[in-house]
This record gives structure tokens, sequence and C-alpha cells, in this order.
């Protein structure tokens, strides 16, 4: 992943910091407010580490999966839509339902109608 989806979706990210730096505190992190640059000094400053050290560990830590918690996440879901549109054909809304996959009934009871 990359710094941008951390900085944009912060707070989404405040179990999966904590998980991997348990010494990181949430009122902290909410002052940080998604800068690189102070979540490194926070880092090295909770860790006892030297900045090099800090950003080295947040390297590592960014090469793996954004996690499912932040994916699952309301804000991210418009950005999931949004980058889905290049699947969807010309002239179609990306936003809009579609009849095929049977979201579309006036009765909606949460079962499938079909037989």
């Amino acid at each position: 992943m990359k710094w941008r989806h951390v900085q944009d979706n912060w707070s989404a990210f405040y179990e999966a910091i904590q998980d991997r730096w348990p010494e990181a505190d949430e009122s902290e992190l909410d002052e940080i407010d998604g800068d690189q640059r102070a979540f490194i000094a926070y880092i090295a400053a909770v860790t006892d580490q030297d900045a090099g050290e800090a950003r080295d560990e947040i390297r590592e830590w960014l090469a793996g999966e954004i996690p499912s918690d932040v994916v699952m996440d309301p804000s991210h879901d418009n950005h999931s839509i949004a980058l889905s549109s290049k699947y969807v054909g010309d002239g179609e809304d990306e936003y809009a339902d579609d009849a095929r996959f049977g979201d579309d009934d006036d009765e909606d009871d949460g079962f499938d109608n079909r037989d």
C-alpha cells in the first residue's frame, strides 16, 4: 500500500497501527492526522529508535496489504466504486444498480425471488 492510502483513511488505520505499534496512543494519532513526517517522528519516539529506523519499519509495514477493516470502512466505499468504473461499459453509471444482480426489484424482502 502507499502512504496516500493511509493518509486518506487515517482514522480507519488506527487499529492496524496499534496492532503493529502497541505503544501508539489514539489521541496522539488524532494529532498526527495522517502527516507522514509527524508519524515517523512519533513512531521513532515511542519505540526509542532513530528516525531512519522508524522510517524503515513503517516502509516495511506499508509493504503489506491494506487491512480489511480499512477496505470495509464506509469512507473507502465511494473510492472503490469510482475505481470500478474502468470495468463499466460506456454510457453506464458505475453508481447505478444493475438489474442483472436482482437488486432492482420493487419489493425488497431480502430474498432472491427467482425460481
